[in-house]
């Protein structure tokens, strides 16, 4: 640009380096000159922050949304597993049933007691007969029944030692009752 203009006044210089040591705005302009310096500047640092938490945001975002893909398609895939299973094992109780319905209502009644009881420390039995409501503590009754069986597996005690009591053959018993099959 300064070439230009010295070659216009045909003076013949070449100019081959311009330095300009030292710039000052004038006094009247020095505080907007600042303000838009430091606009500039603040201007790059933000491009630059915002630049820095996009590489760091968008890659965990994409991997956690692949993760989430992978997961949908994992619970997708058992979902779609377990319906086909409950699907054939529904067929084949069905088949089952066609043969005999009764003992297959039966046996799937006592399949499901059993599931429920196996979770299920307490049990309340309403007697058809009268108004006797019958307790079955069967943690207590479990308890018990470990006690018996961890004393089976233990020596025999020494001569010294009382011998362990046994509850009554009856009352046992008596806890215990089945219910009338033929009632239903």
């Amino acid at each position: 640009m300064i070439q230009a203009l010295v070659d216009r006044y045909k003076a013949g210089i070449s100019i081959v380096d311009v330095t300009i040591q030292q710039v000052q705005p004038p006094e009247q302009v020095q505080a907007a000159f600042e303000d838009a310096n430091k606009a500039a500047q603040d201007r790059e640092r933000l491009i630059n922050e915002g630049r820095a938490y996009a590489n760091d945001v968008i890659p965990k975002a994409r991997g956690t949304a692949a993760r989430l893909m992978q997961e949908a398609e994992g619970y997708r895939q058992r979902v779609i597993a377990s319906a086909e299973g409950d699907t054939s094992r529904f067929r084949q109780v069905l088949a089952e049933y066609a043969k005999a319905p009764q003992v297959t209502r039966d046996r799937m009644y006592i399949e499901v007691m059993q599931e429920v009881f196996t979770n299920t420390s307490k049990v309340y039995v309403d007697s058809r007969a009268g108004s006797n409501l019958l307790y079955l503590p069967l943690d207590r009754l479990m308890q018990q029944s470990g006690a018996d069986a961890s004393r089976a597996a233990q020596p025999a005690p020494s001569p010294a030692a009382p011998p362990a009591t046994e509850p009554p053959a009856g009352s046992r018993a008596s806890g215990l009752r089945s219910r009338d099959r033929d009632s239903r």
